[in-house]
């Protein structure tokens, strides 16, 4: 029964563990296996994790929820504040790192407030912005970095390839909100709302700023991250205890799955010979079934049509949980403040997702010339 039970609560890693170990069979482990870990983005995971939990643990969260309340005044302004909030934060920390931080934000927001029902609704919101809020910078999304230095891409190109679906995509985004948050007014259920710890707020802050510093790879992460350990050991040891280490297992899973399924040949002869027929749909699919990042490294030996692959793979971040590694992270996070429901919130998850992407589709399949205006 307790094998049962851990298998329930940690769905995500075991089905991830399960989609690394069956492609094992098909690429037996060798020297390459090293080669699949991103090191970078584990450690700044782990670090801004770390931050959260620290911050989470002074009441920080609930005391910014206090003041977005106060200053939106109404359900749907909040929602829209948490959004752009987010959409804003993945264009300069990266879409993981933003859904880890603002997540929580939004969490705070509703359980203060009493309005948990729009908890599916939100969370899906803010998944959607921070995977295609990203899209308009080089670092916003792992797969943008790859390609806009594989292809030698100038930052202004590469802004002028972007700048439509980033449009559109918070076009798609506010009128959703419109539609289905209404502006109800906002009350706070609690009056310690406000109470942090400042000074320890600050200092959580600095160690938030130095992993930012390490997504930018302005300081080596081999630097930033004992510092960052030896700082929340120091200050609050429970925060290293409440990291969510089942989400470092599930990436470290996904590395090997990616990985492996890239360097099976029949899978690279497939993706090969449909690229060249339309290489927008086809990144964008390939997406959601081996995520955006191994589909931007596979399918760029493969088409040097960069702007539809680079719009591709980025749009093609919606869609199924797998489709980004950030959407798991908001799975994961929602089903920890209602396990129950985590069924219901991947039916919606789904609905919202492909309706964006389908819309994202078309309109940049029409942008490109494949469909006749």
């Amino acid at each position: 029964m307790s094998a049962v039970n851990f298998v329930k609560k940690n769905a995500v890693v075991c089905i991830a563990f399960v989609c690394a170990i069956v492609t094992c069979f098909f690429v037996p482990p060798d020297g390459e296996y090293l080669g699949y870990f991103d090191f970078k983005t584990l450690a700044c995971l782990f670090s801004t994790l770390a931050v959260v939990c620290a911050l989470k643990n002074i009441n920080f969260f609930s005391y910014v929820a206090h003041r977005i309340v106060c200053l939106c005044g109404d359900m749907r302004r909040a929602v829209l504040a948490l959004i752009y909030i987010t959409f804003i934060g993945s264009m300069l920390i990266a879409n993981d790192m933003a859904l880890i931080t603002f997540l929580p934000l939004g969490y705070y927001v509703l359980s203060s407030t009493g309005k948990t029902r729009y908890m599916s609704f939100v969370f899906i919101m803010q998944n959607i912005a921070a995977n295609l809020g990203g899209m308009l910078t080089p670092f916003g999304n792992p797969q943008n970095l790859y390609l806009y230095t594989y292809f030698e891409i100038e930052t202004t190109e590469f802004v002028k390839i972007m700048f439509p679906p980033f449009i559109l995509a918070i076009a798609l985004i506010t009128v959703c909100c419109f539609v289905f948050i209404k502006p109800e007014k906002l009350v706070l259920n609690s009056a310690d709302a406000e109470k942090t710890v400042r000074w320890r707020a600050a200092a959580y802050l600095v160690l938030f700023a130095l992993s930012i510093v390490m997504v930018f790879r302005l300081i080596p992460y081999y630097i930033c991250l004992p510092v960052i350990f030896a700082a929340v050991f120091i200050l609050d040891r429970k925060a290293l205890h409440d990291v969510d280490y089942g989400l470092l297992l599930t990436f470290a899973a996904f590395f090997v799955f990616s990985g492996n399924l890239a360097r099976i040949p029949a899978v690279s002869e497939f993706l090969g010979a449909l690229i060249q027929k339309n290489t927008l749909l086809v990144s964008a699919l390939s997406c959601q079934f081996i995520s955006n990042v191994p589909s931007a490294i596979l399918l760029s030996k493969f088409t040097d049509s960069y702007a539809e692959l680079l719009v591709g793979v980025n749009i093609g971040g919606v869609g199924t949980l797998i489709a980004s590694l950030a959407s798991l992270i908001t799975f994961k996070e929602y089903v920890k403040y209602k396990p129950k429901r985590a069924f219901n919130y991947i039916k919606e998850f789904c609905a919202y997702n492909f309706g964006m992407l389908v819309t994202l589709l078309l309109e940049m399949n029409l942008v490109f010339g494949h469909f006749p205006m």
